[in-house]
C-alpha cells in the first residue's frame, strides 16, 4: 500500500458534484507503516483462521484502516467476531446471523408489505390511534409501493443551540431480541403500533443522511438504510427507533454489502451507544455522558467548568449532538470513520466478544473488567484507553468520546473564558470546529486529558 491522499480516500466514497462545497474537507491520510492494509489485515490472520488483534490494534490505533478492508475489520472491532475463532466457525455464525436477520424481515414484512420492496415509506401509514391513513384515491398508504418522497421535514438531531430532539422513552435496561412476538395480544398490538407510528419518521431520516454521498442517490441502497433501521427499531422494544441512529447504521450500510450482515454490525454498535437513545420522562439519553463530561471538566479544568455554569451551560446541553452521533457532523465522511475506528482500538475490550453472547446482555461497562489480564501479552489485546483504566483501576465509566469532548474544550478554553458571554456564544464558537478539527491530533488530546483525569480523581 502507498500513501494515499485524502482525495484518493474520499474517492472510495464519491461526494456529489453539487454538494462539494457543503462537506467538510477530509483530513485523514493512509500512510504506509501506519494504516491497516489489505496485505497487513490478511497477515494477521492463521492458517485457521485466528486473528492477531494485538497487532491489528495496534496498527489501528497508528493510523486507521483503508478503506478496502474497513468493514470486515469494524466487525471485530464491535464485537461481531471473536478473534480466537477460526474461519469455519465464523462462516458459520455469520449464516445463521443472515438467516436470523431473514426471520426478523420476513416477519416486519408481513406486517408492512414495503419493507424488502426496495422502496421506504416517507408517509404515516397509521394515527396515533392505529388506524391505516389512506392516500387520496382511497388506498392505504401502508399497500402504497413505497416511493419516497424526498423531504427535509421532521426535527434536526439538535437545535442550532444544541437542545436535543425528543427521544424515546424506556423504563427498562435490557435488550432482550429472544422476545419478539409478545404473548399477550393487546401488547403485540401495541408494539405493531408503536412500530408502525416510527416507519415514516426512518423514511424522512433515511432521504436526509450523507444525501452528499453519490451512493445514496441509488434508492436501492436508501432502501436497505431503511430495511436495516426498521428492522432494528422492531428487535429493540425498549427503544425502537430515535433521531440520530440513521447516522450511525449508514457508513455500515456503505462498508458491508451484505444487507445482514450490516444489520449485525449496526447492531453490536448500538451495544455501546443504545443508553444514549433511552429517555425517560426525566432525563434524556446522553444526560449520563453529559453529568460525566461535566464531572471531568469539572476536575481537569475547574475554572472553565465554573465559567460555563455561570453561563448556564453546567448540563452540557451544548455537546449533545457530538455525543449523539459520535461527531458525524463535525468531520468529513472519511474523517468520522476515521474517527470512530480508532476510537473503537482505543477502548477495545477482549472480553467484548463473550460479554455480547451473554444472554443476559449487560451493558458493556458492567462486563469489561471481570477477567483482569496478568500479563504483558494479554494486555497488548486491549487498547490504549482500556490499558489506563485497568492500570489505574479506574471503573469503565466513560467513553472516549466524552473525553474527546472534554478535549475540544480545553483547546477552546481561552476563548470560551474571553468570549462567551452567553450559550449562545458555546455554541458559537464550538461550531466552528466543523471541517477545522484533526481527529488524529483530537484522540491524542483526549487521551492526554483522560490520564490528567485519572491523575487528579485518585487524588481526590
Amino acid at each position: 500500500m502507498k500513501n494515499s491522499s485524502s482525495e484518493e480516500l474520499d474517492s472510495y466514497y464519491p461526494v456529489r458534484p453539487e454538494c462539494l462545497a457543503d462537506v467538510p474537507k477530509t483530513r485523514f491520510k493512509a500512510r504506509v507503516g501506519k494504516t491497516l492494509s489489505e496485505r497487513r489485515w490478511k497477515a494477521a490472520f492463521s492458517k485457521d483462521g485466528y486473528l492477531d488483534i494485538a497487532g491489528v490494534l495496534r496498527r489501528i490505533q497508528r493510523g486507521g484502516i483503508h478503506p478496502s478492508i474497513k468493514g470486515a475489520a469494524w466487525e471485530f472491532l464491535l464485537g461481531c467476531f471473536d478473534p480466537e475463532s477460526t474461519f469455519v466457525e465464523r462462516n458459520q455464525l455469520r449464516q445463521q446471523r443472515r438467516e436470523q436477520y431473514a426471520a426478523w424481515k420476513s416477519e416486519c414484512q408481513k406486517i408492512v408489505p414495503v419493507i424488502g420492496s426496495g422502496k421506504f415509506i416517507t408517509s404515516a401509514i397509521v394515527s396515533d390511534y392505529g388506524q391505516p391513513i389512506t392516500s387520496d384515491d382511497g388506498q392505504s398508504i401502508a399497500s402504497d409501493d413505497g416511493q419516497p418522497i424526498a423531504s427535509d421535514d421532521g426535527q434536526p438531531i439538535a437545535s442550532d443551540d444544541g437542545q436535543p430532539i425528543e427521544c424515546a422513552t424506556s423504563t427498562s435496561n435490557s435488550h432482550d431480541n429472544s422476545d419478539a412476538m409478545p404473548a399477550d395480544n393487546g401488547d403485540f398490538e401495541k408494539k405493531v403500533l408503536q412500530w408502525k407510528l416510527s416507519l415514516h419518521q426512518i423514511g424522512l431520516d433515511v432521504v436526509r443522511t450523507d444525501r452528499t454521498l453519490v451512493f445514496y442517490e441509488n434508492e436501492a441502497n436508501q432502501a436497505k438504510l431503511w430495511d436495516v433501521l426498521s428492522v432494528y427499531a422492531w428487535m429493540d422494544k425498549d427503544i425502537g427507533y430515535v433521531q440520530g441512529m440513521s447516522d450511525i447504521c449508514s457508513p455500515m450500510i456503505i462498508l458491508l454489502e451484505n444487507e445482514a450482515d450490516a444489520y449485525w454490525c449496526f447492531e453490536r454498535a448500538m451495544r455501546r451507544l443504545r443508553e444514549n437513545f433511552k429517555c425517560s420522562t426525566d432525563s434524556i439519553g446522553v444526560q449520563s455522558q453529559l453529568s460525566t463530561l461535566a464531572q471531568i471538566v469539572k476536575t481537569v479544568d475547574p475554572k472553565l467548568h465554573q465559567h460555563l455554569e455561570e453561563l448556564d451551560g453546567g448540563e452540557y446541553l451544548f455537546a449533545f449532538r457530538m455525543l449523539m452521533v459520535l461527531f458525524r457532523r463535525e468531520f468529513s465522511f472519511v474523517d468520522s470513520l476515521y474517527l470512530w475506528e480508532v476510537m473503537w482500538a482505543m477502548e477495545y475490550n477482549p472480553n467484548i466478544y463473550s460479554s455480547y453472547d451473554d444472554k443476559r446482555q449487560p451493558l458493556l461497562s458492567e462486563l469489561l473488567y471481570d477477567d483482569k489480564p496478568n500479563d504483558k501479552h494479554k494486555l497488548k489485546e486491549y487498547g490504549k484507553f482500556e490499558r489506563n483504566n485497568l492500570k489505574t483501576g479506574a471503573e469503565p465509566n466513560s467513553a472516549l468520546s466524552v473525553f474527546l469532548v472534554a478535549s475540544v474544550l480545553e483547546t477552546k478554553h481561552r476563548r470560551l473564558m474571553k468570549e462567551a458571554k452567553g450559550l449562545d456564544d458555546v455554541v458559537e464558537i464550538l461550531g466552528e470546529i466543523s471541517g477545522n478539527l484533526d481527529a488524529r491530533k483530537a484522540l491524542d488530546e483526549a487521551l492526554k486529558v483522560h490520564k490528567k483525569y485519572l491523575k487528579q480523581a485518585k487524588k481526590s
